[in-house]
């Protein structure tokens, strides 16, 4: 893949959101510019290649690269990035909050580290689970982290709770949706509970009762998106130990499929 620079859309959305840089006390080469260093993280993203295979063409070093990314991650600005972008949908009414779908997908953890667990589905490797939340148009709403062997029903909380709270139009904030549909993994009292505490209607294949095929025209938009973000290639296999790195780029990838969106309509 021929390295490109970061588009120009991308990059007004990200430079007001980085922290500001300051010049070192012992003079030496000046810091790589930033937008260089993005470029080669959206490389790596997409392409799937190891940090030291960033091309110095872009302007900067793979663990230049890797180094921003970790430090924007701790200074908040992929989450932030990722809001700014749902309050752009928002502004413009893209985003439908009458109805959201919620899922999760396994991802193998070559390295192991943070949020893995044996998976029941793959001979108990150590695995991760990506949970995410969509609105009905399948526009990323949040996404949460766990081991695989968690269940879906005690994270469900944590993914609702990761949904930043959106402006873009008169009123507070939103960060609920009206109504939210899974499968039948979320049929607990617990799920129940949680959703009924933040307002949320909600709508669940319930177990030994009824098919989850009748939630199938919804619950298509969710796994539609969870396919989006497998085809950033580094997520498709999750090679970090660190899972807020893992996490630095899940969000980031959200952020693009929101920004495609944008642009789209």
């Amino acid at each position: 893949m021929t390295p490109t620079p970061v588009h120009d859309e991308l990059w007004a959305a990200v430079e007001p959101l980085l922290p500001p840089s300051f010049p070192r006390a012992r003079g030496g080469r000046p810091p790589a510019p930033d937008r260089a260093a993005l470029s080669g993280i959206v490389f790596v993203l997409r392409t799937g290649a190891p940090w030291r295979s960033v091309p110095l063409a872009l302007g900067c070093s793979g663990v230049t690269c890797w180094r921003r990314l970790r430090d924007w991650q701790a200074a908040g600005v992929w989450r932030r990035l990722h809001r700014v972008l749902l309050k752009l949908l928002q502004g413009a009414g893209l985003l439908d909050w009458r109805r959201a779908s919620i899922d999760s997908a396994t991802v193998p953890a070559k390295a192991g580290g943070g949020a893995t667990g044996p998976s029941p589905v793959d001979r108990g490797k150590p695995d991760t689970k990506r949970r995410l939340l969509v609105d009905a148009g399948g526009t990323p709403l949040g996404v949460a982290l766990s081991p695989a062997n968690r269940h879906d029903s005690k994270m469900l909380a944590e993914t609702l709770d990761a949904v930043p709270p959106v402006r873009g139009r008169p009123g507070r904030p939103r960060s609920r949706p009206g109504k939210l549909r899974a499968d039948k993994a979320y049929d607990h009292r617990r799920c129940r509970s949680e959703c009924r505490r933040r307002g949320i209607a909600l709508r669940i294949a319930r177990r030994g009762v009824e098919s989850s095929a009748r939630l199938g025209r919804h619950r298509r938009m969710v796994e539609r998106t969870l396919a989006w973000l497998s085809r950033f290639r580094r997520l498709a296999i999750r090679y970090e130990r660190n899972a807020d790195i893992h996490l630095a780029l899940t969000t980031p990838a959200c952020a693009v499929i929101c920004l495609k969106r944008a642009k789209r309509f």
